[in-house]
């Protein structure tokens, strides 16, 4: 019997193939379950979390904070108390180094200045013609607090009102003019003046005219703040001593909002609260905060929430150094399940802090899911391969 060796040619093609594509099905399939036990994450499951941490000696101080009920939450953070307090008021007319004075002398009789009252003053009921008045040029008090007159001399004003200083002046003129008079008003202060910078749409030098300005009123007159009042945070320099406050904090009234004082320097910072999200979540990255008070539940969101198929709900963890009942700071991890209806209301009641890590855990099922996945999108077109060639084989 004569065969047909074209035929058997072409038969053995489809089935060199057919061999071949089920070689490198079966090479794979070896490669990848030896890879398995090896295959990427993206950080620890939550089972891993809370293996290692047991108790806070075997996880090296760090305590775990199973949170299933209100009250296993953290006491709401207090503002940061200022180091300053308000104290009497202070005065805003007294006068110091770098004040610019107005000084007048009325003399009547023999006088030292030989100056003339106004045109006004002249036709005034009862105007005594003898009345000679000077108005000095401005004068400006000196590094040391004193200012220099004809014939008074230096005379100390630092420290004094305008009227103790008129006074001051017409006892110094005692013996050189008859009875003058005299009349000090302060031309420029300094000393009665505040610093405003940073963030604020009119930085520079404030005079107050009262003294009962506060820290927002400052920002108010210097034309208000620049950017988010959640992003801002006030700095109070007062006689070489400084202490910070959130702008929010004062604007919602849990900090105390502080007199100002002449002198001060008040310095608007932009320092946005941020929070790390790492983990199995939608993203990993640093953002700030969305509100002020910022929740646990605005968080996840805010992150995109865990991976669908890498995350697990019921580990979500937040991760923050907090002071224990000794005040000690101590790093703390609290742990949420959101597989858990309360686990919701709960993280709507969790405040996040600034520089808190949100971690999402890896869940050890999704695993399997991503294995699975791999290798549909890698092996389709090899099993394609294997069913054409079944059906030219047949």
């Amino acid at each position: 019997m004569k065969r047909n060796y074209g035929h058997d040619r072409m038969n053995a093609q489809p089935m060199a193939s057919f061999h071949r594509a089920r070689f490198s099905v079966s090479l794979a399939g070896m490669v990848l379950l030896a890879g398995c036990a090896t295959f990427p994450k993206t950080g620890p499951t939550g089972a891993q979390i809370q293996k290692d941490l047991v108790t806070p000696a075997q996880a090296g101080g760090i305590s775990i904070v199973n949170v299933e009920t209100a009250a296993a939450l953290p006491a709401p953070q207090p503002a940061a108390a200022s180091p300053f307090t308000d104290g009497a008021p202070l005065p805003t007319d007294v006068v110091g180094p770098g004040d610019v004075l107005d000084i007048g002398i009325y003399e009547a009789g023999v006088t030292l200045f030989g100056g003339s009252v106004g045109t006004a003053a002249a036709q005034q009921p009862g105007f005594d013609p003898t009345v000679k008045a000077e108005r000095l040029p401005p004068i400006r008090v000196d590094d040391s607090g004193s200012i220099m007159l004809p014939y008074a001399g230096r005379l100390h004003v630092a420290g004094l009102k305008p009227d103790a200083i008129a006074g001051l002046i017409r006892h110094a003129l005692h013996g050189f003019s008859e009875d003058p008079q005299v009349i000090v008003g302060i031309n420029q202060t300094i000393t009665n003046s505040i610093i405003v910078g940073g963030e604020v749409s009119h930085p520079g030098r404030l005079v107050l005219q009262s003294n009962r300005e506060t820290l927002t009123d400052a920002l108010a007159l210097a034309g208000g703040t620049r950017g988010e009042v959640k992003d801002l945070t006030i700095r109070l320099t007062r006689q070489g001593n400084g202490g910070e406050l959130r702008l929010s904090d004062l604007v919602s009234g849990e900090a105390r909002d502080l007199l100002v004082r002449p002198g001060d320097r008040i310095q608007v910072l932009n320092r946005p609260h941020t929070y790390s999200v790492m983990g199995a979540a939608g993203k990993v990255a640093l953002l700030p905060f969305a509100s002020a008070d910022l929740t646990l539940a605005e968080a996840i969101s805010q992150a995109g929430g865990a991976d669908p198929h890498l995350g697990d709900a019921e580990a979500i963890f937040v991760f923050r150094m907090e002071p224990d009942d000794t005040g000690t700071i101590r790093p703390t991890v609290y742990h949420f399940n959101l597989m858990h209806p309360s686990g919701f209301f709960l993280a709507r009641q969790f405040r996040i802090r600034d520089k808190d890590v949100l971690y999402f855990g890896n869940a050890r099922a999704n695993q399997t899911d991503r294995l699975l996945t791999l290798v549909s999108e890698l092996f389709t077109p090899l099993i394609t391969v294997i069913s054409a060639a079944q059906v030219i084989r047949n």
